[in-house]
């Protein structure tokens, strides 16, 4: 009878312990002035970019699989197209087009402006406000062209008083 209490309270011996060294066990105090411990950074801080060339700063900046560089050669896209270091775009039937800051050209050779992404952008907004917030966008447009009837009618009535004050000094 007594050998299983036995083992019992060595074992409750052994947890007692091993918690009470864990508890005991603190970071030493950081001296003030003392240099804060590096933290790992995230490689890529902001949007990631998508593969492909782009022209930013008058450089082509080539990104394949994440890694983005300079663009030094000319290089050849899966569709045939052949950009230069300079971002001329000559296609596979020969038309050539020349890329501004900001233009995309995916690895498969589709020409992107700065534009086109900017407009597309402000679609895909557009339909995402009108699905969170259903009929508020034709509310907001109504007040606003209330607030300009508004405008237009005041604009009138100062032209009219102004024209009335020029008729009672004749």
């Amino acid at each position: 009878m007594k050998f299983p209490q036995l083992i019992c309270g060595l074992l409750v011996l052994l947890l007692l312990n091993g918690v009470a060294a864990q508890a005991q066990t603190k970071l030493p105090p950081r001296r003030p002035g003392g240099a804060v411990p590096a933290r790992a950074k995230l490689a890529a801080n902001g949007e990631g970019i998508k593969d492909g060339l782009t022209m930013q700063k008058g450089r082509i900046i080539l990104t394949e699989f994440g890694v983005t560089n300079p663009l030094t050669a000319d290089k050849q896209l899966l569709n045939g197209t052949t950009i230069s270091t300079t971002g001329l775009v000559t296609a596979k039937d020969g038309t050539t087009t020349q890329i501004n800051e900001g233009d995309h050209v995916s690895l498969s050779g589709r020409v992107t402006s700065r534009r086109a992404m900017i407009e597309a952008d402000s679609i895909a907004k557009i339909t995402s406000f009108d699905a969170l917030h259903p009929g508020k966008r034709k509310k907001m447009e109504e007040e606003r062209a209330k607030k300009e009837k508004a405008k237009l009618k005041r604009e009138e009535e100062k032209i009219k008083a102004k024209e009335k004050a020029a008729k009672r000094k004749k």
